[in-house]
């Protein structure tokens, strides 16, 4: 199996008004943030190391694993909800259907947003203004972890047991970074909804990946 490496890159230092360095991910010391901080995104430059990430994990998972990969415009359409632009999207689908394909769509802002299975779009990051303070290191490792976890079989969709009007995405592990979390079906595109009732696995355990054939990998090799 091909090891997945993140790519180098520079950790830049910003500076706010005063020339004091800007330490993200602890800026604002366990306090709240100041109220003008949510209307502001400042060196939203710092993200960029994201689309590199990406870019690791769509060439990891390509030699890694039996897929198909679609590098098309119209793959951002996987979306629920589209950005204004995109730079890239790339479709990374596994031969079995029972495991859930990945789309990443990296964007201008620059961020990476990722569909993954049939209802669950993730953001990286999510908002990007000040008060939010992520720090790219830890956005990346959250991207991957992501990744890791679908391609690993730990991700799951699922309807309710009930009146099946909610759809929940628990992670294997919730600590570790996957946004888990529930959504009302209503919210979602009725003809995505009615494609995830018949397209989702037995009970929305998602398979783990099929591993490029031995004969292929040793080709490439």
């Amino acid at each position: 199996m091909t090891e997945y490496r993140r790519p180098t890159f520079p950790v830049e230092i910003y500076r706010d008004e005063q020339g004091r360095p800007i330490y993200y991910g602890n800026r604002w010391g366990g306090e709240s943030p100041p109220e003008d901080s949510y209307s502001r995104l400042s060196n939203p430059q710092r993200f960029a190391p994201l689309h590199a990430v990406a870019d690791a994990l769509i060439d990891w998972l390509q030699d890694t694993f039996d897929v198909t990969v679609e590098q098309t415009p119209s793959a951002a359409s996987d979306l629920l909800h589209m950005p204004d632009h995109v730079v890239r999207a790339v479709r990374v689908v596994p031969r079995d259907r029972t495991a859930a394909p990945l789309t990443f769509v990296l964007t201008p802002f620059p961020g990476v947003y990722l569909h993954a299975g049939v209802l669950h779009d993730f953001h990286f990051p999510v908002c990007g203004c000040d008060a939010c303070d992520d720090d790219v290191l830890n956005l990346a490792e959250e991207l991957e972890w992501t990744v890791r976890t679908v391609v690993s079989g730990g991700y799951s969709e699922r309807f309710d047991p009930g009146r099946g009007d909610w759809i929940h995405n628990p992670p294997e592990e919730p600590e570790a970074g996957m946004r888990a979390g529930c959504s009302r079906t209503a919210d979602r595109p009725e003809d995505r909804v009615r494609c995830a009732r018949s397209a989702l696995p037995a009970a929305g355990e998602w398979s783990a990946w099929p591993l490029v054939p031995k004969g292929e990998a040793d080709a490439a090799g």
